[in-house]
């Protein structure tokens, strides 16, 4: 029961970070918790539906399906984040001067909630097919139902509550710099996608290594503890990165923060002359 609880708890963390970070993303936008919602339903449902398919998944990639499904979903929410950063940067202190007047429904930001969805989506997909799969393997291995039922009840309570607690926390930064905030969390959750997509792709043998072991900080903060298991999700940490990771790692945040900078400018409304 607490080798299931445990590795539950490590799965819906990941899924619960990533769900809080984008509620707190879309504060104030209208319909939002129906959009995440349906992310959460649907990456469930998906999840089942792979496990279920796992056998013909694998056969179909020589052995690699599970390596190459993380890796695909990993880039999808990478590209789905980039777009909403992008976004935000443009949009974000209209959405801030609107929170912060009395009575004010915000009317922007409709356009990003189909992106985050699909982010909550496939990281839900993602952590929720690795439980299954493990949940599979333990009942047929013996464990009995209770034991499971037990197992699964307590990850997903922690996991939870880890993410509760992360979502209130960003409540509590000023509404002026809320979004910038936030922005910049969601560039670094997807800096830590795109490091974790590229040690899948190593371990399918689609990418070199460039050193398999650039630095072991385990001893400092195991990436197992809750402490490490958090930062893995939210900024990608690794106690033990390969060198490809780190390439892909700041690639990315720099192409996201180069985005944000160019295309994140508001435009400025041209006034027809008289």
């Amino acid at each position: 029961m607490a080798g299931i609880a445990v590795l539950v708890f490590r799965e819906v963390l990941e899924a619960a970070l990533v769900v809080s970070v984008v509620f707190a993303a879309t504060r104030g936008v209208p319909g939002r918790t129906r959009w995440i919602a349906a992310g959460i339903a649907g990456g469930v449902l998906g999840s089942v539906a792979l496990a279920l398919s796992a056998g013909l998944i694998a056969n179909a990639v020589e052995g690699m399906g599970q390596e190459l499904f993380n890796a695909t979903v990993l880039f999808a929410a990478v590209a789905m984040i980039a777009w909403h950063a992008i976004w935000m940067a443009t949009h974000g202190k209209e959405m801030a001067l609107q929170l912060q007047a009395v009575g004010e429904e915000v009317s922007v930001g409709r356009r990003p909630l189909a992106a985050l969805m699909i982010v909550v989506t496939l990281a839900v997909l993602r952590e929720g097919s690795e439980i299954v799969l493990f949940l599979f393997a333990q009942a047929a291995g013996g464990s009995g139902a209770l034991d499971i039922a037990v197992g699964i009840a307590l990850g997903i309570a922690g996991g939870v509550a880890t993410g509760i607690a992360l979502y209130l926390g960003l409540l509590r930064i000023p509404i002026r710099y809320f979004f910038t905030a936030t922005n910049w969390l969601l560039l670094l959750l997807a800096a830590g996608m795109a490091s974790q997509a590229a040690r899948f792709l190593v371990q399918a043998d689609l990418l070199p290594s460039l050193g398999p072991r650039l630095w072991d900080t385990s001893g400092l903060l195991s990436d197992r503890s809750i402490l490490g298991q958090t930062l893995h999700a939210l900024i990608g940490y690794d106690a033990r990165p390969a060198g490809v990771q780190i390439v892909f790692y700041i690639v990315t945040a720099v192409s996201i923060a180069i985005g944000m900078k160019l295309w994140g400018k508001p435009r400025r409304r041209v006034t027809p002359a008289a």
